[in-house]
């Protein structure tokens, strides 16, 4: 069974900027117990949301952030960043690889054995560059929408539209082909569009 997407009040309220975040980089890297139970509160919320846009399942997704958590602290200190840069910024954007690695472990061992039929070159589907619903529903809703789509038509679209992977790390990370991930792009934009079609049909006739 399906879960909804939490309420955002279900997420930590916690500042955006987080004080002395190298000295708790360097806390987790000694394995300082508060150290790392502060950065667990800081990025735990943000952690759950990207989890729970490739799980169905609240429950796992929360067990898949406590695994990033785990993988986090055990190689934080391979973790680089220069005074130059945002270093709150990096981590996060470091994590947030770890989480999706992490979910997509997951999925390809329980839910992604079935992958959509390979696609030629000269049958190549092609790209829709107009402005369709998907471009002018809320975000709440595409998210909404996306969790209804089938494991694999789902970890594509986060893949691709969502964290920016190209074709070829997509197929690289799901050892698939690519025409088959753009096929499953594809295939995955269609049944949104009809799963936002049909929600706006009910809402008028509800």
């Amino acid at each position: 069974m399906e879960h909804k997407l939490p309420h955002t009040s279900y997420f930590r309220n916690l500042p955006q900027e987080l004080p002395e975040i190298t000295s708790l980089i360097k806390g987790c890297c000694q394995n300082n117990r508060n150290s790392q139970r502060e950065i667990y509160h800081w990025l735990h919320g943000y952690a759950l949301k990207i989890s729970f846009r490739y799980i169905s399942n609240l429950n796992e997704a929360e067990e898949l952030v406590s695994e990033s958590f785990v993988k986090l602290f055990k190689n934080i200190h391979q973790f680089n960043f220069s005074l130059q840069c945002d270093p709150e910024a990096l981590l996060k954007g470091w994590f947030k690889r770890i989480i999706v690695n992490t979910c997509i472990d997951h999925l390809r061992k329980t839910q992604l054995k079935i992958v959509s039929y390979d696609v030629s070159p000269e049958k190549e589907l092609p790209v829709d560059h107009q402005e369709t619903g998907l471009d002018k529903i809320a975000y709440q809703e595409i998210i909404e929408a996306i969790r209804q789509l089938s494991p694999v038509y789902r970890t594509v679209f986060n893949l691709f539209v969502i964290e920016g992977f190209s074709h070829d790390e997509i197929a690289a990370q799901l050892k698939i082909s690519v025409g088959a991930s753009k096929s499953n792009l594809s295939k995955a934009r269609q049944n949104l569009r009809k799963l936002i079609k049909e929600k706006k049909e009910y809402k008028r006739y509800a």
